[in-house]
């Protein structure tokens, strides 16, 4: 596998390296020795897959402490645009975002360490989403942030008109309003 080293640090996408023949392909989504090789070790104890269809955008969410997550996130069938947002106070990528395209194609996976917010918008008909998490869903910890807040400048490649939210992501904080996380040393 590649490791790709994003704007911020601790940020990083995975590019497997695919095996394929006249049968189709094979690659490893997940090898705790080659992962934890490249810092991306963790202790996953929970796998989500979503189905969604274009234009919903869900995020940008995360769970307060002691319940803070860490995800490795991916695209099973279609597109989506990926976005990480440093919430660590202190950091010096505070309030900073990496955005990143993942699909069918490029079987590219994003980390997203503990400490930021993440979202994603479907840029395809529909989309199938995996993670996993190194923490366990906790709704009384659960938190977000307004997707569209002005001061995160986040073009989430799809037209206002076309976003599909829930309730929740439609009245998250704007980000100043927002909990913010304490960096994990």
């Amino acid at each position: 596998m590649k490791v790709i080293n994003t704007e911020i640090e601790d940020v990083k996408i995975v590019e497997p390296v695919l095996f394929g023949d006249t049968r189709g392909y094979f690659f490893e989504s997940w090898n705790r020795e080659k992962y934890e090789s490249a810092d991306i070790g963790c202790n996953w104890v929970q796998d989500n897959e979503s189905k969604s269809r274009f234009g919903v955008l869900r995020g940008l969410h995360y769970q307060a402490a002691p319940y803070t997550q860490a995800k490795l996130v991916r695209v099973i069938a279609g597109s989506v645009l990926d976005v990480a947002v440093d919430i660590r106070k202190g950091s010096p990528t505070f309030g900073r975002h990496v955005a990143v395209e993942l699909s069918e194609e490029n079987k590219r996976q994003l980390f997203v360490p503990r400490g930021f917010a993440h979202g994603f918008a479907v840029l395809s008909e529909t989309v199938v989403f995996a993670y996993k998490c190194d923490n366990t869903y906790m709704p009384s910890h659960e938190r977000g942030i307004a997707f569209d807040d002005p001061e995160l400048g986040i073009d989430w490649r799809v037209s206002p008109g076309e976003w599909v939210l829930s309730d929740k992501d439609r009245n998250n904080p704007r980000f100043a309003d927002a909990e913010y996380l304490e960096a994990e040393a």
